[in-house]
């Protein structure tokens, strides 16, 4: 009866925990997954833009890709800032700050017309948005421990591919039918009207968003306390390193390192997917727009159902490391079949399966063993420093594009970048971030 009565108690306990950690997720997670889309969508409809803008503006590949990823740039100078700001000042201002002010400089793209002024405004949206990924990550370490992240982390980063998925079809039917309207071409409108989800957004950043567990009065006493009690105990086990011992520690440099293959693989694919598409022989922006969200839409399932399985199985390292390998699959694939419509989808969208579903696994590797201030900066180093790459992976393919007249080469860089990033994961110790 003894044994009985102590198995009902924890059965009990359990399910009062996943009760109260739903409920989190269903508060929480909704309005962080729309401001996720936003700001990606309003990061790469520059990808869209790109198959009219170059033309009108007489842009080359080079400039395009220049641009493109200098947006990183201002992102890298301000991400660890913006983080600590953030952790002082909490995350309900500071997010809806860098939202309102990044829907206004989209917008603002609308009415660049000389490579120098899309130079500049590419690099102010970088500052603008700087800090808002890694707040979000930042913020999920006050509400949910290790054990739970991956597929928190995973749900939330899922708004990726559901900005592809809508905002793939929705910037071509911008870019098919508003042409001419008010004087505007097509991709200004793009650029005007997907801004417009960003400024509401962090409206309701400001009325709606909690700081802290404690801020919640949507919790009760006892639910708080609970999950206080959670990141208190989780908090214990971390190695609690001061910001120079950050600064000095290796595998946050390791981390970064990885961080930077994974996001060389990603913006090659976000930035030029539109191109490759059309380089098949689709010319219609509609369909164009139309046939991106197919590979979102997989990658979308997919990141959820195995960040479900790492956090079931407690095992992170293999669970990061096989989808960075069939990216690579997926990239060369796309190579030898770029006359074949249908064949370079289904190699696009098994590329964009393995390189999305790598972003919220790899998430859960510095998370699992930095804390407090540390994990702030240490979550800003590392997203800042691997965001590099999306300086270097646009402009490196923009380059190859204009020296040898085909995405191939580009191609090639991005896949064994993604090898090189799953093979350097492998190489973290299994317990300390198998949690």
């Amino acid at each position: 009866m003894t044994y009985q009565a102590g198995a009902a108690a924890d059965g009990a306990r359990a399910s009062f925990e996943d009760a109260t950690y739903s409920k989190v997720t269903w508060r929480l997670l909704p309005l962080l997954f729309l401001c996720y889309v936003a700001s990606y969508l309003d990061r790469v409809n520059v990808g869209f833009a790109k198959l009219q803008m170059l033309q009108d503006l007489k842009f080359s590949d080079t400039v395009y890709g220049l641009g493109a990823g200098i947006f990183f740039l201002g992102y890298f100078v301000f991400e660890v800032p913006s983080n600590m700001i953030l952790h002082k000042v909490g995350a309900r201002l500071w997010i809806a700050r860098i939202m309102i002010t990044w829907g206004i400089i989209s917008g603002a793209m609308a009415y660049v017309s000389t490579p120098e002024m899309f130079y500049i405004m590419r690099f102010l949206l970088g500052v603008a948005e700087a800090g808002f990924f890694p707040g979000v990550i930042l913020y999920l370490t006050y509400w949910y421990p290790a054990a739970r992240r991956g597929k928190i982390t995973a749900l939330f980063m899922t708004g990726i591919a559901l900005s592809g998925v809508i905002g793939g079809p929705l910037s071509g039917w911008i870019m098919h039918a508003m042409p001419g309207v008010w004087g505007h071409t097509g991709w200004q409108w793009m650029f005007i009207l997907e801004a417009i989800p960003s400024l509401i957004l962090g409206v309701l950043v400001i009325l709606y968003m909690k700081d802290r567990i404690r801020d919640a009065e949507w919790l009760t006493e006892d639910e708080k306390r609970l999950l206080e009690t959670n990141i208190s105990h989780e908090e214990s086990q971390k190695e609690h390193l001061s910001l120079g011992a950050m600064f000095a520690n290796g595998r946050v440099w390791l981390g970064a390192l990885i961080y930077f293959c994974f996001v060389m693989g990603l913006y090659g694919v976000s930035f030029w997917l539109p191109t490759i598409i059309k380089a098949t022989g689709v010319s219609d922006p509609l369909n164009v727009g139309l046939l991106t969200a197919i590979p979102y839409a997989f990658a979308a399932a997919a990141m959820v159902l195995i960040g479900r399985s790492a956090d079931a199985r407690r095992e992170r390292r293999w669970h990061v490391a096989i989808p960075a390998f069939i990216g690579c699959i997926g990239l060369l694939l796309s190579t030898l079949y770029g006359n074949n419509t249908a064949l370079a989808m289904a190699s696009l969208t098994l590329a964009s399966i393995g390189i999305l579903t790598t972003l919220p696994l790899f998430w859960s590797l510095p998370t699992a063993f930095l804390s407090g201030t540390a994990a702030a900066a240490g979550i800003a180093l590392i997203n800042s420093l691997g965001n590099l790459a999306g300086f270097v992976s646009p402009f490196l393919v923009g380059w190859l594009k204009d020296t040898t007249q085909s995405t191939n080469a580009g191609m090639y860089v991005l896949a064994a970048s993604l090898v090189i990033g799953g093979l350097l994961t492998l190489s973290l110790p299994a317990k300390l971030v198998n949690k």
